[in-house]
Parts: structure tokens; C-alpha cells; sequence
């Protein structure tokens, strides 16, 4: 006795199969990472941002002791941050400007001189003859009009920074939330994020994901030392700092997300949290 399958089933078969192979297609990809990489085909979604001058400084072209990837080539012109990776002959290892890269190099170039001395020189470019500020603007069109390279954003020298040991208040952590005012040599407004007792400045390389209307935006302007603990994007738990019921596995992924914002993302300390009630 044969089995017939009534009609239509291998239609519903064909179907179930179908959505199946569609769900372990889409389930099966790889999560976005936390952070944008610098590669080729990510550079020009890279949001304007500020830099250190650390931070700069790795942007020199080498390769990335972690990675094994080729960095990127940035340098500062009077504070304005230009991706020259597309003149690597020129600023890459090996080529004849490679001095500048990672730099600020505005006075140098104004000068045309590869004397270390007026490296990371942004006063010096307040200095400049006539002529020299005359070829500081011609570059400065060269490489934006010409040249076509992408500007990254600003440069804030290290005497130019925010005292990193100052006392911030809840106050004033809330008033630097990332929609306020752009401050003078910026490129965006500052984001701080407070985490144990420091307060971080993530327009630094941070603002994709605690800008407005990004991943993270709920610790914008908050103390989030709870909710990096506990891991948490609750509004409750960014607006409330205690942490004095966590046990010690939960401070340890504190103590993580400190170490992560200070040593691997390299974002300033622009303060201490006010932790007085």
C-alpha cells in the first residue's frame, strides 16, 4: 500500500524550508562590534570627533601591535584633523613627510621645515609671519580642496585640556550631555560619562555611541558607575550611582569598564565625580 501526501503539502514543505534556511542565515552573522575599526571601507562613516594629542599620535600608518593591522595616517593642521591615508607614499612610513604623521604639523609645514621643534606646535601657529600664515592657508586648501582629504575633526593640545583632577558636579556632568554648547578649537560638544569616581570625555572617539540618539546615550551626563556594574541600559540605573549593595564580581566589571575607557579607548579624564550627597 502506497502512502499518497495529500495535495499541496510539498508546496508547505518547500515554504518551512525555505523561512528555516532564511533564519539560520540571518542568526548566523557575526554581532556589529562595540566599537567602529578603522579600515578602508568604515573610514567615511567615522563621525567628527576630537582628539588628544595621544590619540593622534597613533594614527602614524605603522602597523597595530594588537591588530597586526595597518593604521590609518592622520595629522593636525593649526587643529584641524586630516585623514592622509591616501597619501601613504608621502606620510606613511618610508615617505618623505612620515615625520608628520601622527602630528600636529601646521607651523612646521608653514615653515617648511622638518625640525622637530615646531611639531605639535599650535601656538606656533598664532606666530607666523605674513607668508608663513600665507602658505599655512595654502596648505590647509591643498589638502581639503585639492587633495580631498577627509577632515576627522579637532585637535585639543594637551595645556588646552580640562584639569583632569577638578571637582565635577552633577550639575555640570549633565550640562555636558553631548547636545550643548561646542566649546572654542572643538569639533563637537563634550560627552561626559561618569564611571567610580572619574569622569570621562567621550566626544573623543566615543560620540557613535554615547552621542544623542546613539547605543549609550542613556550615561551621557550621568554618573553610570550602577549601570556599567551591572551592565545595564536602564535610565534608572544610569541616574542612580549607588553601588554599595554590588557584590565584588559586579565591581570587578566596573573596575573593567574604567580600565577599558582609560587605557584601551584612551578617552581623558576631564574630572573627579563630586561624590558628596
Amino acid at each position: 500500500m502506497s502512502f499518497t501526501a495529500p495535495d499541496g503539502i510539498f508546496d508547505y514543505l518547500v515554504i518551512f524550508l525555505c523561512v528555516l534556511i532564511g533564519y539560520f542565515l540571518v542568526n548566523s552573522r557575526k554581532p556589529v562590534p562595540d566599537e567602529p575599526e578603522d579600515d578602508d571601507d568604515e573610514d567615511d562613516l567615522l563621525p567628527t570627533r576630537n582628539f588628544t594629542q595621544k590619540q593622534l599620535l597613533h594614527f602614524d600608518g605603522k602597523e597595530d601591535e594588537t591588530t597586526q593591522e595597518t593604521k590609518s595616517i592622520y595629522l593636525s593642521l593649526n587643529g584641524v584633523v586630516f585623514d592622509v591615508s591616501a597619501g601613504k607614499d608621502f606620510y606613511g612610513p618610508g615617505g618623505p613627510y612620515e615625520l608628520f604623521a601622527g602630528h600636529e604639523c601646521g607651523a612646521a609645514l608653514a615653515k617648511m621645515s622638518f625640525d622637530k621643534e615646531f611639531l605639535d606646535d599650535m601656538e606656533g601657529c598664532k606666530n607666523l609671519n605674513y607668508g608663513e600664515k600665507d602658505e599655512l592657508d595654502n596648505w590647509l586648501m591643498r589638502f581639503e580642496h585639492e587633495r580631498r582629504y577627509p577632515i576627522r575633526g579637532r585637535l585639543i593640545p594637551d595645556d588646552k585640556m580640562p584639569d583632569p583632577t577638578r571637582i565635577i558636579s552633577k550639575e555640570v556632568l549633565a550640562e555636558n550631555g553631548g547636545s550643548g554648547e561646542v566649546p572654542e578649537g572643538y569639533a563637537v560638544a563634550p560627552i561626559y560619562v561618569g564611571a567610580d569616581d572619574k569622569v570621562f570625555d567621550m566626544s573623543f572617539g566615543g560620540n557613535l555611541f554615547y552621542g544623542p540618539d546613539c547605543s549609550y546615550e542613556v550615561f551621557a551626563g550621568e554618573d553610570a558607575t550602577r549601570a556599567l556594574a551591572l551592565m545595564s541600559l536602564k535610565a534608572e540605573d544610569a541616574k542612580n550611582p549607588d553601588i554599595s549593595d554590588l557584590d565584588e564580581k559586579k565591581i570587578k566589571i566596573l573596575q573593567d569598564w574604567v580600565n577599558t575607557f582609560e587605557v584601551k579607548k584612551n578617552y581623558p579624564i576631564v574630572g573627579k565625580l563630586d561624590k558628596r550627597k
